[in-house]
């Protein structure tokens, strides 16, 4: 059976509350089959010419990867929505207040988080992001019209919010915008192939694959030694490569699986039998930093044929 974690990510339904705490994150309160995240077909988007706007209504829970105007128009009370945006792992987000139309004073709220949030476990971590915890929020009951466009840091975004009145809502534009460096990505697929640089950046990034897959490493360039070395922590030396498994969404909270701590070209595989893998980069802004790898979703049948270069396989209990 898939874990929870799993039904959260592969984009089925989410009851979302919003959290009275002062890190006002959501947390997801249950799980269900029934009414899915709206992923847009690739079909869709070829369809669309450049000068037409895809237009449609917002969903209580949503999830969009296109882009275009949207509309949500609560018919009842709506007090834990949410829309999650994702692009291209080469793209940014932004988010436009076209129209807002609800009752701050009411208790009714709009805000934009610069990242995802699913059960608390924020992406990119605390640790990976440029900006405070605080300072990813952008509530449009405080900024009003002094904010009324907000550009992601990585590729994917999100809105939630809560109105009391029916008949009240909201229209947003969604844009998307190229990122020349790409740092923190979730993937929107279960296989691909990506190149990470980080050039002179004293900065961490994290590439997220919310399934169970086997990642071939082809080029590691850190800029000093060269050599494999596959530790357990590269612990005291300043660029590094680092391999994490868990049931979670934030990176800092998962468990850590090999190091590289050194340059090399060649061939690096592993099996990794998690809900969620992630490769991350961190770097001391001293060099240029480039790793290069390929990923596919693992399957039951890989993990009985071990290859040569294959290091131990890790969470298969959860496949």
């Amino acid at each position: 059976m898939p874990s929870a974690f799993q039904f959260q990510c592969h984009f089925v339904l989410i009851f979302l509350a919003a959290s009275k705490g002062e890190t006002r994150y959501l947390e997801v309160r249950d799980a269900s089959e029934d009414e899915p995240f709206l992923l847009l077909s690739e079909d869709l988007k070829r369809e669309l010419s450049a000068g037409q706007i895809y237009r449609r209504s917002l969903r209580c829970i949503d999830m969009l990867s296109i882009e275009g105007q949207f509309t949500f128009t609560a018919d009842q009370p709506q007090l834990h929505c949410a829309t999650f945006f994702i692009g291209e792992s080469q793209e940014l987000i932004t988010i436009d207040y076209d129209f807002v139309n609800i009752d701050c004073q009411g208790g009714d709220f709009l805000k934009v988080f610069d990242g995802w949030i699913l059960k608390g476990e924020k992406f990119p971590s605390s640790l990976d992001h440029p900006l405070p915890t605080s300072q990813r929020y952008v509530d449009f009951c405080e900024s009003g019209n002094i904010q009324r466009s907000i550009r992601s840091s990585q590729n994917v975004a999100m809105i939630f919010f809560c109105i009391h009145q029916p008949g009240n809502g909201f229209t947003v534009t969604v844009k998307k915008n190229t990122n020349l460096f790409p740092c923190n990505v979730i993937s929107q697929t279960p296989s691909g192939r990506f190149t990470m640089v980080i050039p002179h950046q004293h900065r961490n990034c994290s590439f997220s694959i919310i399934y169970p897959v086997v990642i071939k490493i082809s080029d590691l360039i850190l800029g000093h030694l060269n050599g494999l070395f596959l530790k357990a922590s590269c612990a005291g030396v300043g660029d590094f490569v680092e391999l994490l498994g868990g049931t979670g969404l934030d990176p800092s909270k998962m468990f850590p699986l090999a190091d590289l701590c050194h340059s090399f070209h060649g061939s690096a595989q592993m099996k990794i039998g998690c809900d969620n893998t992630v490769l991350r980069m961190v770097s001391s802004g001293k060099h240029i930093n480039r790793v290069t790898f390929e990923y596919h979703q693992l399957d039951l049948q890989e993990t009985e044929n071990r290859k040569e270069n294959s290091i131990e396989e890790f969470c298969l209990s959860s496949i």
